[in-house]
């Protein structure tokens, strides 16, 4: 073969992986589809711990067709999410049942494959290329603040109550004396509740700029029977600044902020000499080239497309930093700019963000 000839059959087999790159991400938007339809009917805590299964018998144990369900047990067991028993059976494995079938646990994921987004939605993100402008968090509704929620209290409760409070310098010991906390961009408000839950001594303050995740933050709190919370609608450059706090919660949101570093220069005034301000942001790194290690990136700058950065720009000289783009650096930088003088990053093993410990 002339080296002619091999240039060309090399080039031909790029071509050929390109096409096939590109035919895995349409099969993973398939499969991401029917592991929605699969959490929509309740499928994967019936195929959870039980064995191998048929077509015939969850149809009986489900109420639905059964060639529909063999179909979609066949593509589960094309894309590994369901092992194959010969001859016609299939199994939910261990694994399988922890991370879609056990909304208990904190590694739980069934709730991330919520079907994509809706037409409107993607209308919102052409139109954000063509002005520049995004859109805010509220902008998605009232469905929209209860997006993740799951998740949130899964975290709050297994994660931060045992693990992350009692890490921080002298926070534990505080809240169990009675304190007071600022929720700074509190969302669905699973932290600052499972923490008011917690410490009915400390009093809690809850703000958020999107009205839809306030409304939802009182109603739970109302539900639960919390008398010690608050939540109010307020962005974070226009925090009351009526009193000062001992413990501050900044829970990945800074990055989400229009004005991060206006709002930091805000939570200096409010916290206290001794206080504690506790930041959660994504796990990333400076150089864009050390990122692409992280073999989800591209998920990451999707959601940072459509809403971390949409909402960081959402209004004009918005800050934008997006996703990925409050690395420790960054965090730190940001933070002494603000005038906070010590600065201390905890890895809890959360393979997706970091956690900043920041005092006056």
């Amino acid at each position: 073969m002339s080296v002619h000839d091999a240039g060309a059959e090399a080039s031909k087999q790029q071509d050929k992986g390109y096409a096939g790159r590109l035919w895995q991400y349409k099969q993973a938007e398939t499969i991401a589809l029917m592991i929605n339809v699969g959490r929509r009917l309740g499928l994967y805590p019936l195929l959870a711990g039980v064995g191998p299964v048929t077509a015939s018998e969850l149809a009986s144990k489900s109420g639905l067709h059964e060639r529909w369900l063999l179909e979609w047990m066949r593509l589960q067991a094309a894309a590994k999410i369901l092992n194959f028993v010969a001859p016609d059976s299939f199994e939910l494995p261990e694994v399988g049942a922890e991370l879609l079938a056990n909304d208990t646990s904190h590694s739980f994921m069934l709730d991330n494959f919520d079907g994509g987004v809706s037409a409107e939605v993607l209308e919102g993100l052409l139109e954000s290329f063509r002005t520049g402008i995004g859109k805010t968090y509220e902008s998605a509704g009232p469905e929209g603040a209860l997006r993740g929620e799951a998740r949130h209290w899964r975290a709050a409760r297994s994660q931060v109550l045992p693990n992350m409070i009692p890490a921080l310098d002298g926070v534990q010991a505080k809240l169990e004396s009675g304190c007071q906390v600022i929720d700074v961009g509190c969302g669905d408000g699973a932290v600052p509740l499972a923490l008011a839950e917690a410490y009915p001594q400390s009093v809690f303050y809850a703000f958020d700029p999107n009205r839809h995740a306030v409304a939802r933050v009182s109603q739970v709190a109302e539900e639960m029977g919390l008398t010690n919370i608050t939540a109010a609608v307020s962005s974070g450059e226009e925090l009351p600044r009526s009193r000062q706090y001992d413990l501050i919660i900044t829970f990945d949101c800074i990055h989400d902020m229009t004005r991060p570093q206006q709002v930091m220069g805000v939570l200096r005034k409010l916290i206290k000499d001794d206080g504690t301000w506790f930041i959660k942001d994504i796990r990333s790194k400076s150089d864009f080239q050390d990122n692409l290690r992280n073999p989800m990136l591209a998920m990451m700058y999707g959601f940072s497309l459509m809403s971390c950065m949409s909402s960081a720009m959402s209004e004009e000289g918005g800050a934008g930093l997006g996703t990925l783009g409050f690395n420790p650096e960054v965090a730190e930088a940001m933070c002494r700019e603000a005038g906070f003088t010590r600065f201390k990053m905890h890895d809890f093993k959360d393979p997706g963000n970091l956690y900043y410990e920041v005092s006056a």
